[in-house]
């Protein structure tokens, strides 16, 4: 794919997102945004948190329903975060699993804990980020600009699901996944690597459509 030039007025926030931790940040025509269907029947058919957050399908906008959100942008900025999070071959065996599987050896049982605690101390750093981002943005006069990130979402330990409203409507966004973003032909659309399956370390993604 060419690749096509970012625009200027945008830089300052490719170079903020740098400055706070992000490993790589594209400014893209959201014409670049893959937008599927099949993502979503992925996450209700492989995904042990469907339905059990306000985040997630089925209470996050349908695919259709973000491909208008998505037409309403012109340009969008998707990013990379590096994890502190570490698992070696012996490790990524057990990761496939529930955390709380009764199979995981009990050997293993404190380096999985460990994987997770950190896995999810990440995720909580990329959304105050890209909070920090969209907050940013708005300052500038882009005010409709507004973040998703990816995985779900882990503020609460267990989500307003049943009463239908979120405790934390300023700190939640929807997540990428859950609304049908597929993630890997995103990156490679906006020119950024994605190692998946990854070899050591994962990585978060973040989107942010600006306006």
């Amino acid at each position: 794919m060419t690749a096509r030039t970012e625009p200027e007025e945008f830089v300052f926030l490719k170079r903020l997102a740098l400055e706070l931790g992000a490993s790589d940040a594209k400014i893209i025509p959201t014409d670049l945004i893959a937008v599927e269907d099949r993502v979503v029947l992925k996450c209700k058919m492989g995904c042990d948190k469907y339905g059990k957050t306000l985040m997630c399908p089925p209470h996050a906008p349908t695919p259709e329903e973000f491909r208008k959100i998505v037409s309403e942008y012109n340009y969008a900025m998707f990013m990379k975060f590096p994890s502190k999070a570490e698992a070696n071959e012996e490790l990524m065996t057990q990761l496939g699993k529930s955390q709380n599987d009764p199979t995981i050896p009990a050997s293993m049982k404190e380096k999985v804990d460990k994987f997770w605690a950190d896995w999810k101390d990440d995720k909580s750093d990329m959304l105050s980020q890209v909070i920090k981002l969209e907050k940013e943005a708005m300052k500038k006069g882009y005010l409709l600009t507004i973040g998703l990130v990816s995985g779900a979402c882990l503020i609460c330990e267990k989500c307003n699901v049943a009463e239908g409203i979120c405790i934390h409507p300023a700190m939640s966004r929807y997540s990428e996944e859950g609304v049908g973003v597929n993630v890997q032909k995103t990156a490679k659309n906006a020119g950024i690597l994605m190692t998946f399956p990854f070899e050591k370390k994962p990585e978060s993604f973040a989107l942010l459509l600006i306006d």
